[in-house]
């Protein structure tokens, strides 16, 4: 049984007072394990991650990592944005041992650890590019060992695959999974593909509509590596599909209700 890592206890959030992105949201994510993010537009899957990492404080509700609440921005997670943020001023070895350099840490363990991380992520050759150099592929690749060389005990990505054409995602998920095979880290994705989630997540969380909640948690029993092929593989995106379906009714009907009140 993997150690209960993060827990969101009836977690309210939002960006305005009087408006919420999230309402009463509660998670547990434990260890070493991958968990999948997946809902509509709109359902507050970015939120979640945001309040996870300490950047948006919840409105009410309790986040714990480690069993301490969460207050600021929460110290061993790390986060990998959709647009990989990286600075381009810098070059990749640079901006690969950027948190490192803050820190303070000495400059020849920063050199050694930005150096196995290059080596790790196939970049060793492109460590004195700057990311214009480099492709998209390439730059993710680049933030994924940024996080990786402070040996975080959890990842938090948003969509960090969104942006990349479909050849370039498939390798991009692959080498996520070889990332986490070799360092086990804990890592929560946001993703709007159904594929891309039964492929990667141990478990697929499924958000509603805004104000978002959490109305289903799919476990993923496959065995690694899969494939959309694989038998059972279509089970999972059929159950997750029809879930999401269901919502987009839902929140059409309301829609509808609420126009109808205000048309009246």
């Amino acid at each position: 049984m993997h150690e209960l890592l993060l827990e969101l206890d009836q977690v309210t959030a939002g960006y305005a007072q009087d408006i919420d992105v999230l309402r009463e949201v509660s998670l547990q994510v434990h260890a070493g394990r991958v968990s999948g993010l997946i809902g509509l537009n709109g359902a507050g899957k970015s939120t979640v991650v945001k309040t996870i990492c300490g950047f948006l404080a919840p409105k009410s509700g309790r986040i714990a990592l480690d069993g301490k609440s969460v207050s600021g921005p929460a110290p061993g997670v790390v986060m990998v944005f959709q647009d990989h943020s990286l600075f381009p001023w810098l070059s990749v070895k640079d901006n690969v041992g950027f948190g490192l350099a803050m820190k303070k840490v000495p400059k020849p363990e920063r050199e050694r650890r930005v150096a196995r991380l290059l080596e790790r992520v196939r970049l060793s050759k492109f460590a004195n590019h700057r990311p214009h150099q480099l492709s998209g592929g390439m730059k993710q690749r680049v933030a994924i060992a940024r996080a990786l060389v402070e040996n975080p005990d959890f990842i938090v990505m948003d969509e960090p695959f969104a942006a990349l054409d479909f050849q370039t995602r498939v390798l991009m998920q692959r080498f996520l999974l070889e990332v986490w095979l070799e360092f086990k880290p804990t890592i929560i994705f946001v993703t709007h593909h159904i594929d891309e989630a039964v492929l990667l997540a141990d478990r697929v969380v499924v958000m509603s509509a805004g104000p978002g909640w959490i109305i289903e948690e799919v476990r993923v029993n496959l065995p690694r590596p899969r494939r959309v092929t694989d038998p059972g593989f279509n089970d999972f995106r059929a159950r997750l599909t029809e879930t999401l379906e269901r919502e987009v009714m839902r929140a059409h009907v309301e829609d509808e209700l609420r126009s109808g009140s205000h048309a009246a």
